[in-house]
């Protein structure tokens, strides 16, 4: 239900003084600049300023703090088009096809279709949020541990199959990054795969491994090009071309419609979130067209599918912060700081008491929608320009930058160590057809896999039993089996309707 006095309440503290909109652009250019820059996380910008809000009134501060994430979401996808190097976990599908349009020179129409499905995504996503916060945090609540578990499996198995006929091959590359991510000590304080070195009793960085895999492994291979771009006319940056391309992305409404959707309802899901709610969007909108060979080869569809799944999971998100007091990722746990900083508590008490702050927090972002239009198309233009750069100044910079980044995160030369690591080891699943995707969500999700693995049998007393006691379980458990097997057996029951036709 909407309450329309607390509503009136909201738009009166947002609109009373100009002093709220004055943090909201600083902190959507922040987002732009640390999503478009590898190995600068979202989480990390809010945390870095963070402090700046102890000095504004809790409103305030999380209109700064979204604005932020709001434009990091976007900022995010732009390196992953340019350079195939996702900006952060939930810009990886976006370079699926993304990053081929780059290099048919397509970049400009490439940027215009992700801004349009990120102003979207974040518009649909908190208009969703206005009208159905408290249903969607009482739905995250019935969520367990074996629900979470298996929503992980099936996100893991949709990702393999993005190999077409190297299945195989993605479910192996997602399973040892799986693996990987349950590195170090778990729940219970044991230590697995550490082979005696304390350096490895925290895990495996997961950023410095995710620079790795995806930007330096990209770079080896580029090693040999002069410009990510070859045609010198192609490496234009044209705003006319930027603007056909945001025109492009409502081409396809149904996409974005659901990429928002399964933003909004993934993203909800604390811990799950944007990493697995852009490849969810993605893999279910390839299976839906009727030309899925064309993906991963430069379809537009991919890059709203990814876009506006990503964008939107914002919202779903601030839903459970919200409603719940649950961070559903770092960058709402950075917001959860903040509002211990204002001696507030997230909740449905606080829903009921501060409906206003509620919904001033909701209608701010409507207003973002129109700031990250406009800030993004004036951005995209001086961004773009990387595609220039020479090959020769652009590999050693980025490379230094990811370091950089590594050392900064971890502390030490672990992170270093980690990319240059993680490097070989994606230049080698590109070179003999493993998902190199399928592996990174592995390792960013493993961790959490075991948890609710480990929960799972702690509640149960280890009796096999107790999942048929969870029907949202076994739905979702169904959904993993279809992705597995679906095709076969359409194609089984296909045969015999044929050879009774031609009988």
């Amino acid at each position: 239900m909407i309450d329309f006095a607390a509503s009136a309440s909201a738009l009166s503290m947002l609109f009373s003084s100009l002093t709220p909109w004055m943090i909201v652009v600083p902190g959507i250019i922040i987002g732009l600049v640390f999503g478009a820059t590898p190995g600068l996380q979202i989480s990390m910008a809010m945390a870095i300023f963070l402090p700046m809000t102890l000095y504004m009134d809790f409103m305030q501060a999380m209109l700064f703090l979204t604005a932020i994430f709001t434009g990091g979401s976007f900022g995010s996808g732009i390196p992953a088009i340019l350079m195939n190097i996702p900006g952060t976990s939930s810009a990886i599908a976006t370079a699926f096809d993304g990053y081929p349009m780059a290099k048919q020179g397509k970049h400009n129409q490439a940027l215009g279709i992700a801004l349009a499905s990120s102003v979207f995504g974040v518009l649909v996503g908190y208009l969703i949020l206005f009208m159905m916060i408290q249903p969607i945090s009482l739905m995250v609540l019935k969520l367990g541990p074996s629900e979470m578990f298996m929503v992980i499996l099936w996100g893991m198995t949709l990702i393999a199959s993005l190999r077409g006929d190297h299945v195989l091959k993605g479910l192996i590359a997602g399973f040892v990054g799986l693996l990987i991510g349950t590195i170090g000590f778990n729940e219970i304080g044991l230590a697995r795969g550490t082979m005696g070195s304390f350096y490895l009793f925290d895990g495996i960085p997961v950023i410095p491994a995710m620079m790795g895999m995806f930007a330096a492994s990209e770079l080896f291979r580029l090693a040999n090009k002069q410009y990510i771009v070859d045609s010198k006319a192609s490496r234009k940056v044209d705003l006319r071309k930027i603007a056909t391309g945001f025109k492009m992305a409502f081409q396809s409404p149904l996409v974005m419609l659901r990429g928002c959707l399964m933003g909004v309802f993934v993203g909800a899901v604390p811990g799950v979130g944007s990493s697995v709610s852009n490849l969810l969007s993605y893999v279910e909108t390839k299976r839906r067209d009727p030309d899925p060979d064309s993906y991963g080869k430069g379809n537009p569809k991919g890059i709203v599918a990814s876009e506006s799944a990503n964008s939107t999971s914002e919202a779903g998100s601030m839903a459970t912060l919200l409603a719940l007091g649950i961070p559903g990722g770092g960058a709402t746990a950075v917001m959860l700081a903040a509002f211990a900083m204002h001696n507030i508590t997230g909740g449905p008490q606080f829903i009921r008491e501060q409906t206003d702050i509620v919904y001033a927090i909701i209608f701010a972002n409507f207003a973002q929608v129109f700031f990250l239009m406009i800030l993004g198309l004036l951005f995209i233009p001086l961004l773009a320009n990387i595609i220039k750069v020479p090959m020769r100044y652009l590999i050693p910079t980025v490379l230094v930058l990811a370091v950089m980044g590594s050392f900064g995160l971890t502390g030490n030369f672990v992170g270093p160590f980690t990319v240059l690591a993680f490097a070989i080891i994606g230049w080698l699943m590109r070179r003999y057809g493993y998902s190199v995707p399928a592996a990174v969500i592995g390792i960013l999700l493993g961790a959490m896999a075991e948890k609710t693995l480990l929960h799972s049998y702690q509640i149960s007393g280890g009796d096999l039993s107790y999942v048929l006691e969870r029907p949202v379980t076994l739905a979702i458990m169904a959904l993993l089996l279809l992705s597995l097997f679906g095709s076969k057996l359409l194609s089984l029951i296909r045969r015999p309707a044929k050879s009774t036709v031609n009988g």
